[in-house]
């Protein structure tokens, strides 16, 4: 195959099974095809969340849903890519999953119908509410010193942060851009913060991140 492996994952297990609580025999019997890093192979789903709630990272990550954002489930995979404490949908609780590829199983997922709502709970949690758009008076986030407890909102593709969202946020923050359009796709600007926290305040030494 020029373009990597016919199939993905591995197959069922070679040899005497692994001892362990973490395993699935169902896995171990059958192959284990799912988009999960080596780790983690045959091991059950439980298991797996488990030991991402041993590392997961301080910051948060919101999205509002007011017309079904189709850019929701691109989101939730990448803070699973970057362990994100929760991710939160504000407005309408149901959301295309598809462009989360699963990984909505690995991570928590909290709705709130409104911003005021989801500004309480983290208000309770001392976590910071940090609105990321281009907005007039909005901060540079790329010269901004990322704090470790965030929750990085992000309005609908399109309009933006909405005038509720705006008014709850602590500040807004402005991605840097230098082409000819408005605006990024609200994933891509979800992305760039998540990754702007990672690079303060995540631990990038030995095996703790992983690069394929």
């Amino acid at each position: 195959m020029p373009h990597g492996p016919p199939e993905v994952g591995v197959g069922p297990w070679e040899g005497p099974w692994p001892e362990g609580e973490e395993y699935d025999a169902a896995l171990l019997a059958e192959g284990d095809r799912r988009n999960v890093v080596d780790r983690y192979r045959y091991w059950t789903l439980e298991a797996i969340v488990a030991d991402l709630d041993t590392r997961r990272h301080g910051f948060h990550v919101a999205i509002e849903n007011w017309q079904h954002d189709f850019n929701i489930g691109t989101v939730v995979r990448t803070a699973n890519a970057f362990l994100a404490a929760e991710v939160h949908i504000v407005g309408n609780r149901r959301w295309n999953k598809r462009g989360a590829m699963v990984t909505d199983r690995y991570q928590h997922v909290r709705h709130h119908p409104t911003v005021a709502d989801l500004a309480s709970y983290l208000s309770g949690l001392d976590v910071a509410l940090w609105g990321v758009d281009n907005l007039p008076g909005s901060l540079p986030l790329e010269t901004t010193e990322v704090p470790r407890d965030v929750c990085f909102l992000f309005g609908q593709e399109g309009p933006g942060l909405s005038e509720s969202a705006r008014e709850a946020c602590d500040a807004t923050f402005s991605i840097a851009q230098f082409g000819s359009t408005r605006s990024i796709n609200a994933s891509a600007a979800a992305a760039i913060a998540m990754h702007s926290w990672v690079r303060a305040h995540a631990d990038l030494s030995g095996e703790t991140a992983w690069r394929g």
